[in-house]
């Protein structure tokens, strides 16, 4: 029905995408009033809102914290949830162009955030577009709201609740994978600090540039100055980056490092405060498919295999910092997990165990009105049979009751959510805005 709507639409929509990938909205936390989240996020937040009007919606921005654009009338409020901030990127990367200066080549948008999530933003924001220029009836209204803080932790859809905005009755996230997703994993960080030292040398610098807990580390370094000679080695280790719920797809660089030092020190030293880093190793925590420390027998079911990403690693005042990221089936609780962490104070009397986040599982049924609808538009629209699926990423679309994750991510489509040189394919964009203008349709009718 808007089909044609969207393909004249195309030169807009690039343009739209482009014009916001220029902004490298990665979410810092500050304490400027109305730009919680730094100025890019409040400069992209700002931009989107702007070009909202100007297509002829209404729009309102929440203190900085996230922001929606609203058309239609009526009691009921269908919810459309993504996010203009994106995880950080940087040209010694290994990008083959700038990642916040958009390119087109090979039918491609290349630059952070093209595919996660500023592409499907768009591509909603679009199908909304072409919705209200056809004057058709709807019987709820439809609202697209804009989060700032998506990969970090929540705090602008946080804000949104605890200012007493409106919840979608029903509604979806243009965030991850089509044909529709039924379930996410529930998530789980944890941060874990002991003393450590290494013998005979100094630890002068571990580095990880940063890296978020949500990303397979790409990089990572540990800087030793000789105690008997004097002499100074910086050994270096190279992965591959990838999103923290497909460990699979990347290499860890921290692990390698990891595997370094247990393979090059002296295997001897049981009780030296070297022997935490090891035994954490030998309890199979650097695993990333269900670590025996967990269970004799694989954690899974149909949501998939519990997943681990070790994500971070510091090195201050004597102490080791190490931190990771699980994704854990949505039969399995998150307490279980919590409390198996916990028993490594028996070992390990001087450690410090924090849970820094977590996020329950998402489930819908999937012979439910929701998955079912949505699933039969994207299969329509395809012209394929494809089953609803669960996912090990957290979407937006477990902030709400009665939300799935739908899109934007085409089947058999390399998954470039965090990775470098990530782009959103121009045609699977378009569709995507026509696979949601039908889905918006349906739902708000």
């Amino acid at each position: 029905m808007f089909d044609k709507v969207i393909e004249n639409l195309k030169d807009d929509m690039l343009q739209t995408v482009s014009e916001l990938i220029e902004f490298p909205s990665v979410s810092t936390q500050t304490n400027d009033a109305g730009m919680p989240f730094g100025e890019a996020c409040k400069n992209a937040l700002d931009y989107t809102l702007s070009l909202a009007e100007k297509l002829g919606f209404r729009t309102k921005n929440l203190d900085g914290y996230c922001g929606y654009i609203e058309f239609g009338e009526g009691e009921e409020m269908v919810g459309i949830v993504g996010h203009l901030d994106v995880v950080p990127a940087k040209l010694e990367d290994g990008w083959s162009s700038p990642p916040f200066e958009a390119q087109i080549r090979e039918n491609k948008i290349y630059g952070r955030g093209s595919i996660d999530d500023k592409g499907p933003v768009v591509a909603s924001l679009y199908a909304m577009k072409a919705i209200l220029d056809s004057g058709e009836k709807l019987n709820k209204r439809v609202r697209l709201i804009l989060g700032l803080n998506e990969e970090e932790d929540w705090k602008c859809i946080h804000y949104y609740k605890k200012i007493g905005e409106e919840t979608p009755s029903i509604g979806f996230s243009p965030d991850a994978d089509f044909p529709c997703i039924y379930a996410e994993k529930g998530m789980l960080s944890i941060r874990l600090t002991h003393p450590f030292s290494i013998p005979n040398q100094e630890i002068l610098d571990i580095d990880c540039n940063h890296n978020a807990l949500n990303v397979v580390p790409k990089y990572c370094s540990i800087t030793l100055k000789d105690k008997t000679s004097g002499d100074v080695q910086k050994f270096e280790f190279t992965g591959t980056a990838a999103h923290a719920a497909h460990p699979d797809l990347g290499e860890n660089a921290i692990t390698k490092l990891v595997e370094f030092l247990n393979a090059n020190l002296d295997k001897n030293l049981l009780e030296n405060e070297y022997t935490f880093l090891r035994k954490l190793y030998e309890l199979d925590l650097f695993n990333i498919h269900s670590p025996k420390f967990f269970s004799d027998t694989k954690i899974e079911d149909e949501s998939g295999i519990l997943t681990s990403n070790v994500g971070f690693i510091d090195y201050k005042n004597n102490r080791l910092e190490i931190g990771f990221n699980l994704r854990v089936p949505v039969t399995t609780l998150l307490e279980e997990i919590k409390t198996k962490f916990e028993t490594l104070a028996e070992i390990f009397p001087d450690i410090e165990i924090k849970f820094t986040s977590e996020q329950a599982p998402l489930y819908v049924p999937k012979d439910g009105y929701l998955v079912q609808t949505l699933t039969k538009i994207f299969n329509e629209k395809t012209h394929q049979n494809l089953k609803p699926i669960a996912i090990g990423g957290g979407t937006f679309a477990r902030a709400f009751p009665n939300m799935v994750a739908f899109g934007a991510n085409m089947p058999n489509q390399k998954d470039m959510c965090h990775q470098v040189d990530e782009f959103m394919d121009i045609d699977a964009l378009i569709l995507s805005s026509k696979i949601y203008a039908e889905a918006i349709y349906e739902l708000a009718k």
